[in-house]
């Protein structure tokens, strides 16, 4: 009888999951705009609630924010869109030059190894006139990314304006007897999102400037441009310097009559990756968000696969909400242990554990000799 409960029970858990994530996917293009107006509301809340605590109306609290956040945005916008238009004037010339490449990669290919690559240049010379194509048609053909952009002010807006609402309806779900629980979960997430959320919009900001200045220096065309986009990627953990580094570093390859522009570009990128990770996420952003890597890239993957890129940019803010709900309620400690980063202090690539890891050999030797 206990089997067949349990195996229900699992049943009903699996088809839970499979429906969310079904409703996930059906309701993307409803959801995700929601999600980042509520992400962006927390970039805004420290000072909105400054201001409140000052004596500002709550909705001149609001706005003050948001139309700095939008004279920001509208002034990155108008900067990239000019060197979009730049681009878009040279792209025929950049055209050629790619196909150029391709031919001598494939001469090569056939020279030194003997493999027919017609049929591989074909498909890539197929695609770089499908990619130019779209990319002439692309402000023609994206009405629903410019309306889920000026939905945004919409949402930051309503959230902050609401929040307070918000609060008290969570509070009114969970009962009286758990109404402190829940204000310590509440005001922890808004604490760990709004660190989160600042710190990684300050370090994307300092690796635009970083990523354009090297690029600039290395001599490739548009760096301000391929600086500003690949410093965008870095909302995304881990992968984001990587994918970003390959446009600049796939430009310089299909573009430039060197190697070398793109070796250089390769070695920059693994720099810019070593820094972000070492000192620049440590130090700005912190161990606010503490999830194991692992779950971080299986949420990732996860995130990319029910919504996108939307959703890499979206994932490691709702898992840290979501380890937080969990660390305060009962039965929920295993799964808070799988998504944080204990039990594997001691085989963590640390100065101290290195350290050890010398003394022990020390020792070890030293027992030998004296043996």
């Amino acid at each position: 009888m206990n089997t067949r409960l349990t195996g229900m029970r699992l049943t009903y858990f699996l088809l839970s999951i499979i429906l969310l994530v079904y409703g996930l996917i059906v309701a993307r293009d409803f959801l995700y705009p929601l999600v980042f107006g509520m992400l962006l509301s927390y970039l805004l809340y420290p000072l909105v609630n400054f201001l409140e605590k000052k004596g500002m109306p709550r909705i001149l609290s609001i706005m003050v924010p948001l139309i700095i956040l939008m004279v920001i945005c509208i002034f990155l916008g108008i900067f990239v869109l000019r060197r979009i238009s730049l681009f878009m004037d040279d792209l025929p010339y950049f055209r050629e030059k790619t196909i150029a490449h391709i031919e001598a990669i494939q001469r090569y290919i056939e020279g030194e190894y003997g493999i027919p690559a017609e049929r591989f240049k074909n498909f890539l010379l197929t695609r770089l006139f499908d990619i130019g194509t779209e990319s002439e048609n692309i402000f023609t053909t994206t009405t629903g990314t410019i309306f889920v952009i000026l939905m945004q002010p919409v949402y930051i807006f309503l959230f902050l304006y609401y929040r307070t609402k918000f609060a008290y309806f969570f509070l009114k779900i969970v009962g009286r007897q758990n109404r402190m629980i829940a204000v310590g979960v509440l005001r922890e997430i808004a604490t760990v999102v709004t660190r989160y959320m600042l710190g990684v919009a300050t370090v994307v900001m300092i690796l635009c400037i970083f990523n354009s200045t090297g690029l600039l220096l290395i001599g490739i065309k548009y760096p301000l441009l391929l600086g500003v986009i690949s410093a965008l990627f870095s909302f995304i953990p881990y992968f984001g310097n990587f994918i970003g580094g390959s446009i600049p570093f796939l430009f310089a390859l299909l573009t430039e009559d060197s190697m070398v522009y793109a070796v250089r570009i390769a070695v920059f990128v693994y720099i810019i990756h070593f820094f972000e990770n070492n000192i620049l996420s440590p130090n700005i952003v912190g161990n606010h968000i503490r999830i194991n890597p692992f779950i971080i890239i299986i949420g990732l993957i996860a995130g990319a696969m029910i919504w996108g890129l939307p959703g890499m940019l979206v994932v490691i803010p709702l898992l840290a909400m979501l380890q937080i709900v969990l660390m305060k309620l009962p039965g929920m400690q295993p799964y808070v242990y799988l998504l944080g980063p204990r039990g594997t202090s001691r085989h963590a690539l640390t100065l101290v554990n290195i350290r050890r890891t010398f003394s022990d050999l020390r020792r070890k030797i030293k027992r030998q000799m004296e043996d």
